[in-house]
């Protein structure tokens, strides 16, 4: 998680007349119908394959919303960027028992709850034989030996995050001293089930091992609420940009552009979309170690057949022009131009395009690339909203001349590559790791490894806290 890690942090979309500039939502759950094909927590079923349904069965992408207008005066995302209420701090540690089965079986065991009125969950006895198998990179796993409680095992030290369904905290294993990030869902009514979102992305993760991909170690049920325990990660994207204590050379940015890349890269081999690369989902290490995290808006897709898709993923600033058009059908190539908004922001260290809702973002677009007319972009004029959204005016990009500042001719190449138009001039990831920038260009990729020397943990939950600190301040010294 991103720690937080960011784990949760979903797609947002902002909404112009909210007083905190985002839109929150309620998040879907899955809710105990005759046909949900599942039984909740408590019962056991190996039906847990319904959980995820087939990209030809989703129905996140019907008729109604394939059609939307992007004119609605409120734009929901898939899922809530955060719940409205604030769900208060860690309560007292309870008694945990260790659910390894939950990863490692794809949620297939049996789960035993107490008797009424215990408050606990615990494992079936055939759980309790849990082993914990060595990281294959190396790094030291969190011990969770059968029995252990949350309070024996963790000790929390603080909050890093807010996700979609709970908060993140930062955890020490009191008995490896390892740390880990606590991603707390929350089950308060056990009657709306577990949340989708969080099911694929325990699915998803069962199946990712790569340097460049946050590690989900195990999860662990308490008293109604489900723990994922990753790895530990001390900053993200969005934090560590955001502090002055430290620069990062042109060899470091080039290492975390190539990490970003490389992560993408995996995941689309293993026939897996993002839907929500950002700041706050891409984590650095002290070491200079970039993992992509969250991946609760992520979905498997068929590399032969493009399937539907909902268009309302990918937070507003990073969202590809093809999905602001209504586009229902897309496949990786949405990873790519999220991918060339970080590549920019690394350099500039803000988001480039900051639209107010979906109508301003491609006006935002529009002013640095151009308007996209039918020779840049075929089959334009065939997406869902063209005659809705289609620019007024002709407007001559300048991209060049924005960015030659901060990038160099080959990155400047690259990034242009990333954010193309038309998807399928669009350059995949494996295709950008071979670009002149990292092949050729000097100097070569280094890891920011002085990132170690930073004072403190950086983090984009820090740094709103710092931004709402100076906007309390200005607006006191207004008045």
């Amino acid at each position: 998680m991103s720690t937080k890690h960011h784990l949760g942090d979903s797609p947002i979309s902002y909404h112009p007349s909210a007083a905190s500039g985002w839109a929150d939502h309620d998040s879907p759950r899955i809710r105990k119908t005759s046909k949900a094909g599942f039984r909740p927590i408590g019962e056991p079923s190996s039906a847990v394959k319904l959980f995820f349904p087939r990209d030809e069965d989703d129905d996140e992408a019907g008729p109604a919303s394939q059609h939307k207008s992007p004119a609605s005066p409120q734009i929901h995302s898939e899922v809530p960027a955060k719940r409205a209420r604030d769900e208060g701090a860690l309560p007292a540690p309870q008694p945990m028992q260790v659910l390894p089965s939950i990863v490692r079986d794809s949620l297939k065991a049996s789960i035993v709850p107490k008797p009424a009125g215990s408050g606990d969950v615990s494992v079936s006895p055939a759980q309790q034989s849990h082993t914990v198998e060595p990281d294959t990179e190396g790094t030291p796993r969190p011990s969770s030996p059968s029995g252990t409680t949350c309070k024996d095992l963790y000790a929390i030290v603080s909050q890093v995050g807010e996700g979609t369904f709970g908060k993140v905290y930062k955890a020490r294993n009191v008995i490896t001293n390892v740390h880990v990030a606590l991603k707390r869902i929350r089950m308060e009514a056990e009657k709306d089930g577990f949340p989708v979102t969080a099911m694929r992305e325990i699915k998803l993760l069962q199946s990712l091992r790569h340097q460049n991909v946050v590690r989900l170690y195990e999860m662990m049920v308490s008293n109604g609420s489900v723990y994922m325990v990753f790895e530990y990660m001390d900053h993200d994207l969005t934090g560590v940009l955001s502090q002055t204590q430290f620069s990062f050379s042109e060899a470091n940015l080039k290492s975390l552009c190539s990490q970003m890349l490389a992560g993408l890269a995996y995941l689309h081999r293993k026939g897996v979309i993002h839907r929500d690369i950002k700041g706050s989902n891409i984590l650095i290490n002290n070491r200079g170690e970039l993992k992509l995290a969250d991946f609760g808006l992520a979905r498997f897709y068929q590399k032969r057949r493009r399937s539907d898709y909902t268009n309302r993923v990918i937070t507003l600033w990073y969202r590809p022009p093809e999905l602001l058009f209504g586009a229902t059908v897309y496949g990786p190539e949405v990873d790519m131009w999220s991918a060339g908004c970080i590549m920019l922001e690394l350099f500039t260290k803000k988001p480039v395009f900051q639209g107010n809702d979906e109508i301003h973002q491609l006006d935002v677009i529009y002013r640095i690339l151009g308007t996209p007319s039918t020779e840049r972009w075929q089959g334009l004029t065939a997406l869902p909203w063209y005659e809705l959204v289609k620019p007024k005016d002709v407007i001559h990009g300048h991209f060049r001349d924005l960015f030659s500042r901060w990038l160099s001719p080959a990155a400047l190449d690259l990034a242009e590559r990333l954010l193309a138009y038309d998807p399928t001039q669009r350059v995949t990831a494996l295709e950008a790791l071979e670009a002149p920038y990292f092949k050729e260009e000097q100097p070569p990729p280094e890891l920011p490894v002085d990132l170690s020397t930073l004072e403190g943990e950086w983090h984009e939950l820090e740094t709103k806290r710092e931004r709402a600190k100076k906007r309390r301040k200005l607006e006191n010294g207004l008045v």
